[in-house]
């Protein structure tokens, strides 16, 4: 066999293991971006859960609160219900303005803030806030770890061959949404 047709030939390998390579290194991202995701559901899901309890500890003192509770448990439905990655954002930062203001309003019953269960339902809030947080900036690394691969050069024609997309950063988009939110009493 001639030595242009082994060039070839090698060539030809190399050319096709550098394709599976970036395919799989496409897909390697592109689920570190869902598994990423996925931390961020857990948190979120954790969050909703102690919601209620917050809700039932507090109906007792707040008699005159309702507008507030309220608007906890709307803003707690649309977060639930959210679809896209905007429509995360949105709803999760309607929902950290609303238990910003059941605190600002517990302020006013020293009954509430004393409570046993209340300060325990803070803490584990105030934990899965911190949770949320960290598993948001581990989302975006990803996210743009996987955009930037999607978006180099030669990688690009592969990922547009193959459909991959961009996704989405989790972002809040309030700058007053960007604070934790403060349980201290």
């Amino acid at each position: 066999m001639p030595t242009y047709l082994w060039v070839i030939i090698a060539v030809a390998a190399v050319i096709i293991l550098w394709l599976i390579s970036t395919y799989n290194g496409l897909v390697t991202r592109r689920n570190r971006v869902q598994e990423s995701w996925s931390d961020i559901d857990v948190q979120l899901k954790r969050r909703y859960d102690l919601i209620p309890n917050l809700m039932e500890s507090v109906k007792g003192y707040m008699t005159h609160e309702r507008e507030t509770l309220q608007k906890v448990t709307e803003a707690r439905t649309a977060a639930m219900g959210a679809k896209t990655m905007t429509e995360h954002a949105k709803s999760e930062n309607m929902l950290t303005e609303a238990l910003k203001s059941i605190f600002a309003v517990a302020e006013n019953y020293p009954d509430l803030k004393a409570s046993q269960n209340f300060l325990q339902l803070q803490d584990e809030l105030s934990d899965t806030e911190n949770k949320i947080q960290a598993a948001r900036r581990f989302y975006n690394q990803n996210v743009m770890d996987y955009n930037t691969r999607l978006q180099s050069f030669p990688v690009n024609t592969i990922a547009n061959m193959f459909k991959f997309t961009t996704r989405e950063f989790f972002e809040l988009t309030e700058p007053a949404a960007r604070e934790a939110v403060k349980v201290k009493f």
